[in-house]
């Protein structure tokens, strides 16, 4: 190395001249600010998606305008995994809307095997009911039917 002239007179000077300071209250704040997050979150996500009872009402309806409006893809996408791998599309107005055009009366939150599930009443055009079983798989499912 060569001690040639430098630029400058002095050394080159120390970057951190204070007194370290505790981060204390930075990590408090980032911690209890995740945490403020994490409840939000927690509290927000039923409004936003809608209660069970509410997903449950919206799905079915769905359901029962795509087969009102012959729509089989979407009435088959409503279905939960089981149903679509035991009916054909083709054969989901046969299952499901035996009595023309339904429309949802009501909901009842029941259980199914130890799984929640919500019981959606439907008035069928012809004067029948029947009762949708709705399920929570990724989103609302209409997984079964039974006659009212």
């Amino acid at each position: 190395m060569s001690d040639g002239p430098y630029l400058y007179d002095d050394d080159p000077a120390p970057l951190h001249t204070g007194t370290p300071r505790p981060a204390r209250a930075l990590i408090l704040a980032v911690i209890g600010g995740t945490v403020a997050v994490a409840v939000g979150m927690a509290v927000g996500l039923p409004l936003v998606k809608g209660s069970p009872e509410e997903q449950a009402r919206e799905v079915s309806g769905v359901f029962l305008a795509a087969l009102a409006q012959d729509d089989l893809e979407t009435a088959y996408g409503l279905l939960c995994a089981e149903e679509r791998a035991r009916l054909a599309p083709q054969a989901v107005p046969t299952e499901y809307a035996p009595g023309g055009t339904g429309e949802v009366t009501g909901t009842i939150a029941d259980e199914v095997d130890g799984a929640p599930v919500q019981q959606v009443e439907v008035a069928w055009s012809d004067g029948s009911t029947s009762t949708l079983t709705v399920v929570s798989e990724q989103g609302a499912r209409v997984c079964g039917t039974a006659a009212g």
